[in-house]
């Protein structure tokens, strides 16, 4: 039986007392999906945010996307947003993840999240935010830092200021900015596929149900019309 566990953002403070400035939390979805992209989802905090008389709390209905419904998921959204200093959803395409594989492909679509998450904090291309140069720290899910593997790689696109990455293991269940990111990035995803399913080339996959997973509704649809130009082609798909 699986337990809920409250999110709490322990790890962050202990990331903001080693003199980060900004601290990041992401999370990936749609890595096993035999169709459309993988995202990536960022959301940052500032440190100076976490401590004072009134800091930043844990917002109510956080926890793991997975353990979420879909429907607490979009009610949540709005508020999820609204809680960080900035969010930013990267994502790399089925060809991307076909030429690059899945693991380079998360760190691109990672560091596309951390570009214009930092972007949208107002932090510049020499890395200085309001004139002060910025030390940004990061939380990611799992166990395998794809993002700094990705850093300076061809494919990679610039960052104002490259994050010093700490992995953790259920990170979605235990750090807020983590859980935030698992939501974000879910619901942006879910939103696209269901997008996506309701054109007539894609209408027999049934994108809206499966969000481009595996099911064997979309495997027989595979078998029967032969994959679409959204579909991981490196995938084993029937």
């Amino acid at each position: 039986m699986s337990v809920s566990v409250t999110p709490t953002l322990d790890m962050e403070r202990a990331i903001a007392e080693r003199g980060f400035d900004v601290i990041v939390g992401f999370d990936e979805v749609g890595r096993g999906s035999l169709a459309g992209p993988v995202m990536v989802g960022a959301a940052a905090i500032r440190a100076r945010d976490l401590i004072g008389a009134s800091p930043l709390a844990v917002p109510e209905g956080v926890a793991d996307s997975k353990m979420l419904t879909e429907h607490k998921r979009e009610a949540i959204f709005d508020e999820l947003e609204n809680w960080c200093a900035s969010w930013a959803v990267g994502a790399a395409t089925n060809k991307e993840i076909d030429e690059w594989g899945i693991s380079h492909a998360l760190g691109v679509a990672a560091l596309r999240a951390l570009a214009e998450a930092e972007t949208k904090l107002g932090i510049d291309g020499d890395g200085l935010l309001g004139g002060e140069p910025v030390k940004v720290g990061a939380i990611l899910d799992g166990p395998n830092d794809y993002i700094t593997k990705a850093l300076n790689t061809f494919d990679a696109p610039e960052v104002p200021v490259p994050a010093e990455v700490a992995t953790k293991v259920k990170g979605d269940r235990y750090c807020a900015t983590v859980a935030t990111a698992a939501v974000i990035a879910k619901v942006t995803r879910d939103r696209l596929m269901i997008e996506l399913g309701e054109r007539p080339q894609y209408a027999p996959y049934e994108w809206d149900h499966n969000k481009g997973y595996g099911s064997a509704a979309h495997r027989a649809a595979i078998a029967e019309h032969g994959p679409s130009d959204l579909h991981r082609l490196s995938w084993h798909l029937v």
